[in-house]
């Protein structure tokens, strides 16, 4: 029989039952893609195929039989959102893509962002016990194409559905500059009700898939008493529970596990049971309803975070000055040191008024370039401690900030407080 990759069949080997999508195959053979997520290899010439669905259209192999997932996977496709409940509170679900939104592309075997939020909650029904379900998709996009422009698209967005009556927002997000975006928001919006990012570090048709657990979790958080921007995702590699990490103190900090997220410097927020839905907190949070909403829009995008490594050429920073560059992060050695033939090069960037806020590679801990000499040289050149943020949050905040003023001074000032819980008065961790 003639099949194409992306088709669904049925294969029958010494009394066995395979079902699964054509992936691409050699002369000879069928490659297909299980309900598991596995692959399994046949000789065509050995097995008997059944064609179950080409080019989404279900063939009559299958109208009387049951698709790969004994039916579930036809029936969620079809099936309409739920209508709206009245006791149930009001959630928008603001769709980016990423992993959480993703699929096996049957074609080529790659996974691509094809998902909106309709799919998402098509594909988790326990979503509708939570809450009432809106979806707007945003973008649909990898994460690493995430910048500053849709940062902001994506805050209006939140707002707006706020100032709708939402009870609680969910964004669902690529994982790899999740952290930026959560920082961001955290700077940009000052959120009565909870604002929760969730992603997945496996794409949902693939063996221990992290998206329903995750998305759930997300779903608790938006509805509780948390209004932050914050980050949920698995806690551990098992499906126990998951952490609700604060917007501006959390890392990526693996590229493949699904606990890869985990708060630096600062406790979580606190972990919600995956099996009770209980929510316990660690930490004081603002609380729904704490404060009113408000919106500070813009970013500046000629920002840079520069990591100093031995032997690195101080006129890296001349680049920057010279380009254009409104403001620069410094992700420098232990307690935050740059080579002393850096020191001149900060001092010209003060100088022309471009702030420059010192980090540290170490990510656990706190600067203090008050130790050593050459930290001292850089506070007189008009350096930045950055206490114990992180550099992507800095780079972030430094975005919002000189996206808030053109002053000097006021920048200055604003880089030195803590804004958005991204500056502890002391190291929890």
């Amino acid at each position: 029989m003639e099949f194409k990759q992306g088709d669904r069949v049925r294969i029958e080997k010494d009394g066995t039952v395979y079902e699964g999508r054509v992936m691409p195959s050699t002369e000879g053979h069928i490659i297909i893609k299980m309900n598991s997520g596995y692959n399994a290899g046949f000789s065509v010439d050995k097995v008997k195929i059944t064609l179950l669905e080409k080019n989404g259209e279900i063939t009559n192999g299958d109208r009387n039989g049951k698709s790969q997932n004994g039916g579930k996977e036809d029936k969620a496709a079809e099936e309409e959102m739920p209508e709206p409940g009245k006791k149930l509170p009001k959630v928008t679900i603001l769709s980016t893509g990423g992993t959480i939104a993703s699929k096996i592309d049957y074609r080529t075997g790659a996974v691509t962002s094809q998902f909106t939020a309709d799919d998402v909650l098509a594909a988790i029904p326990e979503l509708k016990e939570i809450a009432d379900f809106k979806g707007r998709v945003i973008s649909s996009t990898l994460s690493e194409n995430m910048d500053p422009e849709t940062w902001q698209t994506l805050a209006h967005a939140a707002v707006e559905e706020i100032k709708a009556g939402a009870d609680g927002i969910i964004i669902t997000h690529g994982t790899d500059t999740m952290m930026y975006t959560a920082a961001a928001l955290s700077f940009m919006i000052d959120t009565p009700v909870p604002i929760a990012l969730v992603g997945s570090q496996r794409s949902a048709d693939r063996p221990s898939s992290d998206n329903a657990m995750n998305m759930i979790c997300a779903a608790l958080v938006a509805i509780s008493d948390i209004a932050e921007v914050s980050v949920v995702m698995h806690g551990t590699t098992s499906d126990d529970f998951c952490e609700i990490h604060r917007g501006t103190k959390v890392r990526k900090m693996h590229t493949s596990r699904r606990d890869a997220f985990k708060s630096i410097n600062f406790l979580p927020i606190g972990v919600v049971d995956y099996n009770t839905g209980e929510i316990k907190t660690s930490i004081d949070y603002i609380r729904r309803g704490e404060r009113s909403l408000k919106f500070k829009p813009g970013m500046e995008p000629k920002c840079a975070l520069i990591k100093f490594t031995p032997g690195a050429d101080p006129e890296i920073l001349d680049y920057y000055i010279n380009s254009g560059y409104r403001g620069l992060v410094l992700e420098g050695t232990g307690l935050g040191h740059v080579s002393t033939k850096w020191i001149p090069m900060i001092r010209k960037a003060t100088d022309a008024k471009i702030p420059v806020i010192v980090t540290s590679q170490c990510l656990n801990g706190r600067i203090c370039d008050r130790v050593y000499d050459t930290g001292r040289d850089m506070l007189k050149a008009g350096a930045i401690e950055g206490e114990d943020i992180l550099p992507e949050t800095a780079l972030v905040k430094l975005m919002w900030v000189l996206g808030q003023t053109d002053e000097f001074d006021e920048a200055i000032e604003m880089l030195s407080e803590d804004l958005g819980g991204e500056i502890t008065e002391r190291t929890l961790k």
